[in-house]
């Protein structure tokens, strides 16, 4: 006598979660110097720039890019 199997259930295709974007945050202060920042825990371009916004204060000029790999 042959035992019976039991036929295997389908796998389920693990969700993958898109990776988070990071951005690039160009800061030019009021004296004049300059800094670059990588952005790595905002949601879009406009929650980058209000995270820099926040952690630095007035600056003369500020430009965000989504950085490429």
């Amino acid at each position: 006598m042959q035992s019976q199997r039991k036929a295997a259930a389908p796998r389920r295709a693990r969700s993958v979660r898109a990776a988070r974007p990071e951005y690039t945050a160009a800061v030019r202060y009021l004296d004049g110097s300059r800094d670059i920042f990588h952005v790595r825990n905002a949601d879009d371009m406009d929650d980058a720039r209000s995270l820099v916004l926040a952690e630095l204060g007035k600056v003369q000029s500020l430009v965000i890019a989504l950085r490429r790999h």
